[in-house]
This record gives C-alpha cells, structure tokens and sequence, in this order.
C-alpha cells in the first residue's frame, strides 16, 4: 500500500499479538485500513479478538509483530515518544483511582508532551488547561477530587486530559463501558463535536446501537478479516451477520434490530394506527406472532377515540385491555 500523504492514519498489513522470546502469538492477520481524518470510527467485534490490543498497537504503545502503522505519512516508529504523545493520546478503561488529584492536574498531565525539561506549563499550556476543562462541561468541577466524581464525570475528566494534550488521533477504548444511558450519549456527543472540529476519534465498543447510529466509519473485526465502511454501507453488504451467528439471536440488515429466535405463535392481525399500533405489533412480534395483513382469528384492534383500548376479538367473543401489558399476558396463556 502506498503512503497516501491525504489521509491521517494508515494501517498497512499490520499484525497484532503478542511476543515473548522468539515466540509470537498472531490475534488476526494482517489488516490494513485508513482514515482520511476529522472522522468519528468505531472498531466492533466479538470479546477477546483484539480490539483493545489493535487500538494500543495503533497508539504506540504496544509494538506491531508486522505492518506499519503510519501516521501523516510516516510510521509512528520514526517519532519520539515525546513527538508521538502530541500527536495521539489514548484514553483506556482503566478507572483512576488516586487520592487527592483534582480534575485540573488530571488534565494538566495532558500538557507534558508541551513542557520543558523542567516540566514548567506556560502561558499557552495554562489556557489549553481551561479551555480543554470548559469543552468537556467540568468547569464548575475542576476543584473537585477525581475520586468524588461519577463514572461520566471522570470519563469526562479523561476525555479533557486528552484535549488539553492537543493530539490529533484520538485512541479510546471503551469510552462508554460502565456508564448509564445519559452519560454515554453525553460522551458520544462530545467526541462526535470533537470531529467536528477538525479531531479523529477511533474507539472500541460493546454497544452496537451506538456504533450504527453514531460513528462516520465502523471498523468491523472478523476472525479472518476487518470490514470497514459507514454503517449503512455493512448494513447494506450483510456484513454485521457475520457478527451475531447465534442460535438464539437473530438479526435484521433491513432495520438493524435484534430479535431472539422464538417459537412461533402463528400469524394475528391488527387494526389501528399511528404509534400506538407500531408498539402493539412490536411487542407481538416479541412474542413470536407474525402480522397478518388479513383478519385472523383471534385478531386485535385498536380503538381510535381519547381513551384507548385494545380490543382481542376471538370467535363470537370480544376482551377489552388498557395496556399493552394485559393484551399479551392473555396471549400468552
């Protein structure tokens, strides 16, 4: 593969393990893939086949057993550790557990690369502090102990450091492990702002909904092979099946949900519309039913006056229910 001088990383037939003596142990073959920059990738794939260490080997800190990984045109080799900790800062999932630091000498550790032998932070290094402080929400807790803050806030915390060290790729594995609901799309959004504004996010993740919906590019690992492109791009080609082969699990390329392999319950028909009936069918096809387009017996429908009900009609007989809930739990019986 050429040196393409347009894109900001490329990785070229780089092979990753581990190396002991004269012995290696190969994780993948060789893969080789890019980004052209300012691009937000996600890199999926099963537990255990090489993310955190593929991200580690991209950072530098961890070497290659083959390939190059080549960063603005040259192998990340040929920089000096202090010049390669400007240009790419990594962020793991280890939790920091260090008493009496602050969120701002967390960050300040960013500036290290910049100092001098003295490790002095000037002028410039003092306003990247703030600034990288204020971009990831913290200012109201740059005083306070990283051991007081939350999953989020310390990620947050992580995330600012790496601002502050003004690199251009940013590695980061598993950003959104151990967090609730609302700090995760905090965190997303703040690296998709990121990109935004000129930075290059590679991060692994368990969470596939977030990869589908908010990365640019996803970089897919199989055993034998990494898949990349934008995730409507491996939507479209079947790639993410080769992900999820599971005799319990099953999913959908046509809208990239999961569903687990029920028995089924046969075919019912429903009659109603607009959001209430899209949740009703949802929560049918949960139950192992499929939708008829055409009345079957017992069939449901959805009355359309203020007070809703959903109204089971088997034979002569008519049920009336006022929750999703008590119309599947007959169902069921």
């Amino acid at each position: 593969m050429e040196k393409n001088e347009t894109k900001i990383l490329i990785l070229d037939n780089l092979s990753i393990g581990y190396a002991k003596g004269k012995h290696s142990a190969e994780l993948l073959p060789p893969l080789s893939t890019s980004s052209n920059g300012s691009e937000l990738i996600a890199v999926i794939g099963r537990n255990g086949i090489g993310k955190s260490t593929l991200l580690r080997t991209i950072a530098g800190l961890q070497p290659s057993l083959g390939g190059e990984v080549i960063l603005n045109g040259k192998n990340i080799s040929e920089y000096s550790r202090i010049v390669l900790a400007r240009k790419i800062g990594y962020i793991s999932t280890e939790v920091i557990k260090v008493n009496n630091m602050r969120v701002s000498d967390l960050v300040a550790l960013g500036r290290f690369p910049h100092t001098n032998w003295l490790g002095t932070i000037d002028n410039s290094g003092r306003l990247a502090i703030e600034n990288a402080i204020a971009r990831a929400g913290l200012t109201s807790l740059r005083a306070r102990n990283i051991s007081e803050l939350s999953d989020g806030e310390r990620q947050k915390a992580m995330i600012a450091r790496v601002l502050a060290q003004d690199a251009e790729l940013m590695i980061m594995d598993e950003p959104t492990a151990f967090l609730d609901i609302a700090s995760k799309y905090e965190i997303i959004s703040l690296m998709r702002e990121l990109t935004r504004d000129g930075k290059t996010i590679i991060f692994s993740t368990h969470d596939f909904n977030i990869a589908v919906n908010q990365a640019d590019k996803i970089w897919l690992i199989l055993e034998n092979n990494l898949i990349e492109g934008a995730p409507e791009d491996l939507m479209l080609s079947g790639a993410f099946e080769h992900l999820f082969e599971s005799s319990i699990v099953q999913f959908s390329s046509g809208d990239g949900n999961f569903s687990f392999l029920r028995e089924s319950r046969g075919s019912i028909f429903v009659r109603g519309e607009g959001l209430i009936r899209k949740w009703t069918e949802r929560a049918l096809i949960r139950e192992g039913y499929q939708l008829s387009s055409s009345i079957t017996n017992p069939y449901i429908h959805i009355t359309d006056d203020t007070d809703q009900k959903w109204l089971l009609t088997s034979d002569d007989k008519t049920e009336s229910f006022n929750s999703i809930y008590e119309l599947i739990r007959v169902l069921q019986k």
